[in-house]
Order: C-alpha cells, then sequence, then structure tokens
C-alpha cells in the first residue's frame, strides 16, 4: 500500500496509546494503575450541563460558523478580558476543536515547507509532529543548565535563517515547571523583534500551585496592534475537567484569524454546537470547579512527590502546576519505553516515556487520578524496581513474586 511521505514521518500519539493499553487491561479485568494520563477524574461544571439542556430539549442541534458561534467568542473575549486584560474583538478570536486543533490550525496557517519552529524541551508529545505535519522542521531547544527551566539563551542559540515561529507552553506538559516571568517578557520582547510568531500554549495556565500567580504575556507585548504575531492558545479541557468536549481556541490578529478559519472551515467546520454551548456555560458559569480542582491536584502533587523522593535512585523536580511529574528514572534504565513496557508487564502501572517528550531515561507521571491510584502505583513501580522491597506483593487477592534481578 502506497502511503503519503508526511505520513510516512509521523508517529502515532503516545499518550493515546497508552490510554488505549490502559483501557484494554481494564476491559480484561486487569488492575492496571494508569499514571500516565492527563484527565482529571472531577466532574463536568453543573453549568456546562446545565447549558446543553436546553439545546438538547429543541432538537435543533446544527452546523456552526468554522471559527466558532457568536456566543462561544463572546465567552472567549470575556475570558480573555478577566484573565488577560486584554479586550478583543470577536475577529480576533477562533473557536477550534481543543486546544490541539488551534494549534495544528495555528502553525498551518504560518509555516512553509522547511521553515523551523523551536520549543524548548521537555515538551508536549504533539509538537514535533504538529509541525511535520506542515512540512515543516522541529527544533527543540533543551536548557543547557540541565534544568526544565529554559534561558532565552537557549531559545536564541537555535533561531536560524529558516525560523518561523516559538512555542512556549508553561506551565509545561511533562515538566510542570512554570517559567518565570523574567523568561516570558524576554521571549515576547525577543520574538517581536525577530518577527517571530510566538504561540502561548496555556491550556495549563489556572493549574498553578503554591500561590504562583498567572503570567500574562500581554503584559510584556509592545506591540499588540494588528500586525501581533503572538497567538495565545486555550481550551475548557484541562482546567473544567471537560476533555472530552473537545473545546479549545486561539486569540490572535485578525488576518491570521481569517486564515485559520478558512483552513478549520475546510479541515472540519465549525466545533460541535451542542460542545460549544457547554464550554460556554463552564466559562461564564461559577468557577469554584477550577479552584477544587486545582486544590486536589496540588495535594496529589504532594503526595506523589513524597513517595517518589522515598524512591532511592529517582530524581524528580516538584511541579510548579499542570497534572504531571517528570522523574529522573535513569538509575534503573537509560531507555524509558523499555522501562515503561516492563512497568506495565511486571506490575501493570502505566507510564509515559520520556523520550517521546524529548528526554530519555525519565518518566511522566500523572497525579490526577485518585489517592488510592497514586500510592499503589508508585509502590508497585518501587516493587517492581527497588531489589531492597521484599520479594513479593499482593495486588488484591494475587500474589506477585520477583523473578528478575
Amino acid at each position: 500500500m502506497s502511503i503519503s511521505q508526511i505520513a510516512r514521518t509521523i508517529s502515532e500519539s503516545a499518550t493515546l496509546k497508552l490510554n488505549e493499553k490502559a483501557a484494554i487491561l481494564r476491559a480484561k479485568g486487569d488492575p492496571v494503575i494508569h499514571l500516565g494520563g492527563g484527565e482529571p477524574k472531577s466532574t463536568v461544571p453543573v453549568d456546562a450541563i446545565l447549558a446543553t439542556t436546553g439545546l438538547l430539549s429543541s432538537a435543533e442541534i446544527r452546523y456552526t460558523p468554522a471559527d466558532g458561534t457568536v456566543e462561544m467568542k463572546k465567552a472567549i473575549i470575556r475570558y480573555t478580558e478577566e484573565y488577560y486584560r486584554r479586550l478583543v474583538s470577536p475577529e480576533n478570536v477562533i473557536a477550534s476543536g481543543g486546544a490541539k486543533q488551534a494549534v495544528m490550525v495555528a502553525l498551518q496557517a504560518i509555516l512553509n515547507p522547511q521553515e523551523e519552529v523551536i520549543f524548548p524541551s521537555p515538551y508536549w508529545v504533539s509538537y514535533p509532529e504538529m509541525v511535520k505535519l506542515c512540512q515543516a522542521i522541529p527544533v527543540p531547544a533543551l536548557p543547557e543548565d540541565g534544568t526544565f527551566y529554559p534561558r532565552l539563551q537557549d531559545i536564541e542559540e537555535k533561531v536560524g535563517t529558516y525560523t518561523k515561529a516559538v512555542i512556549i507552553n508553561s506551565p509545561n506538559n511533562p515538566s510542570g515547571a512554570m517559567y518565570s516571568e523574567e523568561f516570558i517578557a524576554e521571549v515576547v520582547d525577543f520574538c517581536e523583534k525577530r518577527d517571530l510568531y510566538l504561540i502561548m500554549d496555556d491550556i495549563y495556565h489556572r493549574l498553578i500551585f503554591d500561590n504562583r500567580k498567572q503570567i500574562n504575556c500581554y503584559d510584556y507585548a509592545h506591540d499588540l496592534s494588528e500586525n501581533s504575531k503572538l497567538i495565545v492558545i486555550n481550551g475548557v479541557s484541562k482546567q473544567y475537567a471537560m476533555t472530552g468536549y473537545r473545546i479549545g481556541w486561539a486569540v490572535a490578529n485578525k488576518r491570521l484569524i481569517e486564515v485559520m478559519a478558512n483552513i478549520q472551515g475546510h479541515q472540519t467546520s465549525g466545533p460541535s454546537v451542542l460542545l460549544q454551548k457547554a464550554a460556554v456555560g463552564a466559562i461564564n458559569g461559577i468557577q469554584s470547579s477550577v479552584e477544587n480542582l486545582r486544590l486536589t491536584l496540588e495535594n496529589n502533587r504532594n503526595l506523589m512527590i513524597d513517595y517518589l523522593d522515598s524512591f532511592d535512585g529517582v530524581k524528580v523536580t516538584k511541579p510548579d502546576g499542570t497534572f504531571y511529574c517528570f522523574a529522573d528514572f535513569n538509575t534503573y534504565s537509560k531507555d524509558s519505553t523499555k522501562l515503561a513496557e516492563f512497568l506495565i508487564e511486571k506490575v501493570q502501572v502505566v507510564t509515559v516515556p520520556g523520550v517521546e517528550f524529548g528526554m530519555e531515561g525519565f518518566l511522566r507521571l500523572s497525579y490526577c487520578g485518585s489517592v488510592k491510584d497514586i500510592k499503589d502505583g508508585v509502590e508497585r513501580m518501587k516493587w517492581a524496581l527497588d531489589m531492597n522491597s521484599p520479594n513479593e506483593l499482593y495486588i488484591g487477592d494475587r500474589k506477585l513474586v520477583r523473578d528478575w534481578t
């Protein structure tokens, strides 16, 4: 069978593949613990549910404009004004089928073949593949100081003749690192001076810990005219625990949004009217669910860090936000894919290999599940890897005996 050259360069999403594997194991009745997911277990805000009931009752579920409904755009404008102190017009906004589509359509709108996109490493697994889908070249920038916190020079050193854009995801998936205010200010200024697009993937910007304050990229922009190349991405999936609703958005200059809407119109048409209605309900409704989720995640993070700190040979940097920590397991294996497979096989704990995020020897562990899953999952991992652990482990009524070294 003949497939395209682009298709041959694209890898399967590691996170989606692991989600599928976990679902298969659970369907078989296996006691799998999923520490690889990025899906909060809290329920969807009641305002999102109530907002859809009237529309469902009307049985009038129709097409929407390619860039989103008027009501959805108004909600995004309100959100941008409240959380970014920036008043934009409807022509500056596009609603998409999740923040992922908003990023993808933005890249399709700005990239030519062989142009380059820079992003700090570790990075979200989809960035390189999305860039490659545009026949462009992904350029990871690993912080030279060995931390998860990039400096401007880490980005600057990667900039060349073909550089077109920079993507910043803070707080970061997979590390949970929230980049400093100084770094964000420098990147915004640098991209303006170099005439580069700057895509701010802010999908986790309200899920931050330890009394940190949200960092607003617009505060550091000198050019907020319609010539600005600043693109801000957000959505309802993470902060409102509405992962299955697939509603995200982008805020950018009017001409770029127009082009993005043209692409999206041919790609998928407008997002579902029903799901946009739910997103509007969440954005305009009572916000206590976001704070409740944030507090739960912060408590879960503290618990996971405590368990990992008692795990000899594992190094972990305390996350500043998100659902994830990115733990260094190099003591046990330099091959994170083999290590993740070993943990699934031996103790049925799902993790995500660090190589998928651009750093080998690490595992991404999620703490958005239950306290029990965090505790039992890390304890199983420790038993499987730490040879000083007892030789036997019980998972329910099932006894495991370690027969490896």
